[in-house]
Protein backbone atom coordinates (compact mmCIF):
# COMPACT_ATOMS: atom_id res chain seq x y z
CA UNK A 1 0.00 0.00 0.00
CA UNK A 2 2.73 2.69 -1.25
CA UNK A 3 0.75 6.52 -0.32
CA UNK A 4 2.48 9.22 -1.29
CA UNK A 5 0.82 12.33 -2.93
CA UNK A 6 -0.55 15.77 -2.25
CA UNK A 7 -4.37 16.01 -0.98
CA UNK A 8 -5.28 15.76 -4.42
CA UNK A 9 -3.92 13.05 -5.82
CA UNK A 10 -4.90 10.93 -1.79
CA UNK A 11 -8.08 12.26 -2.40
CA UNK A 12 -8.50 10.89 -5.98
CA UNK A 13 -7.14 7.11 -5.97
CA UNK A 14 -4.98 4.56 -3.35
CA UNK A 15 -2.69 2.48 -4.49
CA UNK A 16 -3.32 -1.20 -2.91
CA UNK A 17 -0.79 -4.21 -3.02
CA UNK A 18 -3.94 -6.82 -2.23
CA UNK A 19 -4.78 -9.58 -4.25
CA UNK A 20 -7.90 -8.56 -6.09
CA UNK A 21 -10.90 -10.37 -4.67
CA UNK A 22 -14.56 -10.10 -6.61
CA UNK A 23 -16.30 -7.57 -5.52
CA UNK A 24 -19.29 -9.82 -5.24
CA UNK A 25 -17.81 -11.34 -2.59
CA UNK A 26 -17.79 -7.95 -0.18
CA UNK A 27 -19.84 -8.01 1.67
CA UNK A 28 -20.32 -3.88 2.75
CA UNK A 29 -17.88 -2.16 4.01
CA UNK A 30 -15.59 -4.08 5.69
CA UNK A 31 -13.44 -1.19 7.20
CA UNK A 32 -16.57 0.56 9.14
CA UNK A 33 -16.05 0.43 12.43
CA UNK A 34 -12.50 -0.18 11.96
CA UNK A 35 -10.53 1.81 14.74
CA UNK A 36 -6.53 1.84 15.37
CA UNK A 37 -4.47 2.30 18.63
CA UNK A 38 -0.79 1.54 20.40
CA UNK A 39 0.56 2.56 16.76
CA UNK A 40 4.62 2.60 17.49
CA UNK A 41 7.21 3.67 14.27
CA UNK A 42 10.33 2.57 14.59
CA UNK A 43 10.39 2.06 18.20
CA UNK A 44 9.44 4.99 19.32
CA UNK A 45 12.59 6.87 18.31
CA UNK A 46 13.35 9.46 15.57
CA UNK A 47 13.31 8.39 11.65
CA UNK A 48 17.20 9.14 10.73
CA UNK A 49 17.66 9.38 6.77
CA UNK A 50 21.39 9.77 5.13
CA UNK A 51 21.80 11.37 2.25
CA UNK A 52 20.83 8.79 -0.74
CA UNK A 53 20.36 4.99 0.80
CA UNK A 54 17.39 3.90 1.71
CA UNK A 55 15.84 3.52 5.33
CA UNK A 56 13.05 1.12 6.13
CA UNK A 57 11.73 0.91 9.44
CA UNK A 58 9.47 -1.06 11.34
CA UNK A 59 5.83 -0.07 12.89
CA UNK A 60 3.85 -1.83 15.05
CA UNK A 61 -0.43 -0.58 16.10
CA UNK A 62 -3.42 -2.59 17.15
CA UNK A 63 -6.90 -2.85 14.79
CA UNK A 64 -10.02 -3.25 16.49
CA UNK A 65 -12.95 -4.16 14.59
CA UNK A 66 -16.37 -5.83 14.86
CA UNK A 67 -16.51 -9.87 15.43
CA UNK A 68 -16.30 -11.65 12.16
CA UNK A 69 -14.10 -9.73 10.43
CA UNK A 70 -10.76 -11.74 8.61
CA UNK A 71 -7.69 -10.37 8.21
CA UNK A 72 -7.95 -11.15 4.78
CA UNK A 73 -10.49 -8.83 4.27
CA UNK A 74 -9.10 -5.40 4.60
CA UNK A 75 -5.49 -3.82 4.15
CA UNK A 76 -3.93 -1.65 7.17
CA UNK A 77 -1.25 0.57 7.51
CA UNK A 78 0.31 3.08 9.27
CA UNK A 79 0.65 6.87 7.59
CA UNK A 80 2.83 9.70 8.63
CA UNK A 81 1.24 13.33 7.32
CA UNK A 82 1.28 16.66 7.66
CA UNK A 83 -1.99 18.67 7.61
CA UNK A 84 -4.77 19.10 9.42
CA UNK A 85 -6.07 16.01 8.73
CA UNK A 86 -5.26 12.56 7.62
CA UNK A 87 -7.91 12.59 5.28
CA UNK A 88 -6.97 15.86 3.51
CA UNK A 89 -3.30 16.29 4.37
CA UNK A 90 -0.77 18.55 2.93
CA UNK A 91 2.04 15.63 2.31
CA UNK A 92 1.30 11.62 3.27
CA UNK A 93 3.74 8.86 3.42
CA UNK A 94 2.90 5.36 3.85
CA UNK A 95 4.64 1.82 3.35
CA UNK A 96 4.69 0.11 -0.15
CA UNK A 97 2.54 -2.67 1.36
CA UNK A 98 0.05 -2.88 3.69
CA UNK A 99 0.94 -4.31 7.23
CA UNK A 100 0.72 -8.45 8.54
CA UNK A 101 -2.21 -9.04 10.73
CA UNK A 102 -2.74 -11.62 13.28
CA UNK A 103 -5.31 -12.46 15.18
CA UNK A 104 -5.50 -11.44 18.75
CA UNK A 105 -9.32 -11.66 19.76
CA UNK A 106 -12.72 -11.89 17.85
CA UNK A 107 -12.21 -8.25 17.83
CA UNK A 108 -8.58 -7.44 17.33
CA UNK A 109 -6.11 -7.83 15.09
CA UNK A 110 -2.08 -7.13 15.99
CA UNK A 111 -0.29 -5.77 12.96
CA UNK A 112 3.10 -4.86 11.36
CA UNK A 113 4.16 -2.96 8.77
CA UNK A 114 7.48 -1.63 7.22
CA UNK A 115 7.55 1.91 5.70
CA UNK A 116 10.08 2.69 3.42
CA UNK A 117 12.28 6.24 2.69
CA UNK A 118 13.97 6.90 -0.10
CA UNK A 119 15.81 10.00 -0.51
CA UNK A 120 17.67 9.43 -4.22
CA UNK A 121 16.37 12.17 -6.69
CA UNK A 122 14.64 10.73 -9.41
CA UNK A 123 14.44 7.31 -7.83
CA UNK A 124 10.93 5.59 -8.65
CA UNK A 125 9.56 6.75 -5.35
CA UNK A 126 11.36 10.34 -5.11
CA UNK A 127 9.43 10.62 -1.35
CA UNK A 128 11.81 12.96 0.51
CA UNK A 129 12.97 16.46 0.15
CA UNK A 130 15.16 18.32 2.13
CA UNK A 131 12.58 20.77 3.11
CA UNK A 132 10.19 17.49 4.53
CA UNK A 133 12.74 17.02 7.88
CA UNK A 134 11.11 17.71 10.51
CA UNK A 135 7.93 17.16 12.76
CA UNK A 136 4.75 14.69 10.85
CA UNK A 137 1.68 13.45 12.82
CA UNK A 138 1.35 9.97 12.69
CA UNK A 139 -2.01 8.63 11.73
CA UNK A 140 -3.28 5.15 9.98
CA UNK A 141 -5.43 4.29 7.17
CA UNK A 142 -7.38 0.71 6.45
CA UNK A 143 -8.76 -0.21 2.60
CA UNK A 144 -11.01 -2.92 1.28
CA UNK A 145 -8.74 -5.54 0.23
CA UNK A 146 -11.74 -6.03 -2.95
CA UNK A 147 -9.77 -2.80 -3.71
CA UNK A 148 -13.03 -0.68 -3.87
CA UNK A 149 -11.48 2.86 -2.80
CA UNK A 150 -14.43 3.91 -2.07
CA UNK A 151 -14.34 2.05 1.48
CA UNK A 152 -11.14 4.16 3.11
CA UNK A 153 -11.01 4.48 6.87
CA UNK A 154 -8.93 7.34 8.03
CA UNK A 155 -7.89 7.74 11.45
CA UNK A 156 -5.29 10.20 12.66
CA UNK A 157 -3.85 12.32 15.54
CA UNK A 158 -2.35 8.91 16.71
CA UNK A 159 1.08 10.52 17.55
CA UNK A 160 4.02 12.34 16.59
CA UNK A 161 7.35 11.59 14.69
CA UNK A 162 10.22 13.46 13.51
CA UNK A 163 11.91 12.18 10.54
CA UNK A 164 15.54 13.78 10.44
CA UNK A 165 18.12 14.11 8.23
CA UNK A 166 21.58 12.27 8.72
CA UNK A 167 24.22 14.70 10.33
CA UNK A 168 27.92 13.84 10.86
CA UNK A 169 30.66 15.73 12.95
CA UNK A 170 34.40 15.88 13.11
CA UNK A 171 36.76 17.45 15.80
CA UNK A 172 40.72 17.94 15.46
CA UNK A 173 42.40 19.30 18.24
CA UNK A 174 46.26 20.41 17.95
CA UNK A 175 48.99 20.58 18.32
CA UNK A 176 49.46 17.21 19.54
CA UNK A 177 51.47 16.74 21.94
CA UNK A 178 51.24 19.84 23.47
CA UNK A 179 53.01 21.84 26.78
CA UNK A 180 50.87 22.26 29.75
CA UNK A 181 49.33 25.51 30.03
CA UNK A 182 49.90 26.27 25.95
CA UNK A 183 46.85 26.89 24.13
CA UNK A 184 44.63 24.05 22.32
CA UNK A 185 42.79 24.31 18.57
CA UNK A 186 39.88 23.06 18.33
CA UNK A 187 38.28 22.59 14.98
CA UNK A 188 35.41 20.95 12.90
CA UNK A 189 32.42 20.74 10.92
CA UNK A 190 29.08 20.03 11.27
CA UNK A 191 26.93 18.54 7.90
CA UNK A 192 24.16 17.36 7.10
CA UNK A 193 22.27 15.19 4.29
CA UNK A 194 20.70 16.78 1.86
CA UNK A 195 17.76 15.07 0.10
CA UNK A 196 17.75 17.15 -2.98
CA UNK A 197 21.08 16.49 -3.90
CA UNK A 198 22.23 13.03 -2.40
CA UNK A 199 25.27 15.14 -0.90
CA UNK A 200 26.07 16.31 2.75
CA UNK A 201 26.33 20.54 3.33
CA UNK A 202 27.19 22.26 6.20
CA UNK A 203 25.05 23.27 8.66
CA UNK A 204 25.20 26.59 9.62
CA UNK A 205 24.62 28.93 12.90
CA UNK A 206 24.21 25.82 14.88
CA UNK A 207 25.14 25.87 18.73
CA UNK A 208 27.62 23.05 19.38
CA UNK A 209 28.90 21.65 22.44
CA UNK A 210 33.28 21.34 22.92
CA UNK A 211 33.71 18.50 25.40
CA UNK A 212 36.30 16.68 26.98
CA UNK A 213 37.25 13.49 28.73
CA UNK A 214 40.16 13.11 31.01
CA UNK A 215 42.63 10.29 30.27
CA UNK A 216 41.16 7.30 32.48
CA UNK A 217 37.90 8.51 32.95
CA UNK A 218 34.71 7.54 30.67
CA UNK A 219 33.25 10.78 31.10
CA UNK A 220 32.66 13.85 28.97
CA UNK A 221 32.76 17.16 30.61
CA UNK A 222 31.28 20.24 28.46
CA UNK A 223 33.71 23.20 28.37
CA UNK A 224 32.17 25.91 26.24
CA UNK A 225 29.46 26.12 23.36
CA UNK A 226 30.19 26.83 20.01
CA UNK A 227 28.53 28.23 17.21
CA UNK A 228 29.09 26.87 13.18
CA UNK A 229 30.09 28.81 11.38
CA UNK A 230 27.62 30.02 7.90
CA UNK A 231 29.43 27.27 6.03
CA UNK A 232 29.08 24.47 9.18
CA UNK A 233 32.85 25.04 10.12
CA UNK A 234 33.76 24.96 13.97
CA UNK A 235 36.81 26.88 15.87
CA UNK A 236 37.63 27.65 19.33
CA UNK A 237 40.90 27.43 21.62
CA UNK A 238 41.37 25.84 25.49
CA UNK A 239 44.07 25.39 27.74
CA UNK A 240 45.87 22.09 27.71
CA UNK A 241 45.77 20.98 31.20
CA UNK A 242 45.70 17.00 31.53
CA UNK A 243 45.98 14.01 28.77
CA UNK A 244 42.35 13.82 27.30
CA UNK A 245 39.90 13.62 24.75
CA UNK A 246 38.57 16.64 22.97
CA UNK A 247 34.81 15.62 21.10
CA UNK A 248 32.22 18.01 19.46
CA UNK A 249 28.37 17.27 20.36
CA UNK A 250 25.24 18.45 18.47
CA UNK A 251 21.88 17.94 20.48
CA UNK A 252 20.05 17.95 16.88
CA UNK A 253 17.14 19.94 15.80
CA UNK A 254 13.99 18.92 14.92
CA UNK A 255 15.51 18.41 11.31
CA UNK A 256 18.52 17.10 12.20
CA UNK A 257 19.59 13.64 13.84
CA UNK A 258 22.27 14.50 17.12
CA UNK A 259 25.46 13.21 16.75
CA UNK A 260 29.17 13.33 18.58
CA UNK A 261 32.49 13.37 16.52
CA UNK A 262 34.65 10.75 17.36
CA UNK A 263 37.04 12.27 19.95
CA UNK A 264 40.50 13.17 19.43
CA UNK A 265 43.19 12.57 21.73
CA UNK A 266 46.13 15.17 22.95
CA UNK A 267 48.78 14.21 24.68
CA UNK A 268 49.76 17.15 27.17
CA UNK A 269 53.44 17.06 28.36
Amino acid sequence: MRIRATVAAVTGALALSALAVPAAQAAGNPVSGVTFSNVVINSGKNIVVGASAQVTVTATYKVTHPSGLSASSIETGPVLYRGTSVAAPTDILGGDEGGTCTVSTSTVFNCTAKIQFRPVPGADYDDLTSAEAGAWKVGAVAVDATGNTQNIKWQGDLGAKNVQRYSKLTVNATPEPVKKGKTITVTGALTRASWDAAKYYGYGTQSVVLQFRKAGSSTYTTLKTVKTDSAGNLKTTTTATVDGTFRYSFAGTTTTSAVSATGDYVDVQ
